[in-house]
């Protein structure tokens, strides 16, 4: 993981390389963008990176963190005037927004698990822990909604949120608002007395 830095002038040599990386990690992806096209956008030297990153793959990593939180403040900002019993779907209108923006060129994380294979690099490790908190907000949104079996229609939103970011890539925003109204007839299933909340019925015997 990244290390601290010692002193101000460390942090903005810090500062800077972080920047660089997550520029180019995000446009040309992990794997193409190699140290020297970090330290030269970052203006610093090789030993600074060592000194503060110590390879590669812990700046991969820093890059990833440094996306994680940014995702959780605008998700947590996002959905913080909604209404709780609303947000399972309203989450959608943030990838719809994100996806306009001109500066959206896919989920970083989506982009980079696809390019690191090791499921125990520790960028995957923090890609993981982000997926596990995504999940928590579909299960607290679905309860706040009334549905049944929350955690399975979760899990189907978890899902349907991972390919609303993938497909607005190649199509654009509509494929978030298509995953937006997919969202919205699985909880009308999922409510108490829904198709997926009934009971089946039993037959008389005899008949």
């Amino acid at each position: 993981m990244a290390r601290v830095a010692k002193n101000p002038g460390s942090v903005a040599v810090r500062d800077r390389l972080l920047e660089a990386a997550d520029r180019l990690f995000y446009a040309e992806g992990t794997r193409a963008v190699g140290i020297d096209r970090v330290l030269a956008e970052a203006e610093a030297a090789k030993a600074s990176l060592y000194s503060h990153f110590g390879c590669k793959d812990d700046l991969v990593a820093a890059y990833t963190e440094r996306r994680i939180a940014e995702a959780r403040w605008r998700i947590e900002a996002f959905v913080a005037p909604i209404p709780p019993q609303e947000r399972a779907t309203r989450i959608f209108d943030w990838i719809v927004a994100w996806a306009e923006s001109p500066e959206f060129m896919g989920c970083p994380l989506q982009r980079m698990v696809g390019e690191i294979t090791d499921a125990g690099h520790p960028a995957r490790i923090l890609a993981a822990g982000q997926r596990e908190w995504m999940l928590a907000r579909f299960v607290e949104w679905v309860e706040a909604a009334g549905a049944v079996n929350v955690q399975q229609v979760a899990t189907a939103l978890l899902v349907l949120f991972d390919g609303a970011a993938i497909a607005s890539l190649q199509d654009g925003p509509r494929r978030a608002r298509d995953a937006r109204w997919a969202a919205e007839e699985l909880l009308k299933a999922a409510a108490p007395g829904g198709r997926g909340g009934r009971r089946p019925k039993t037959r008389k015997q005899g008949r």
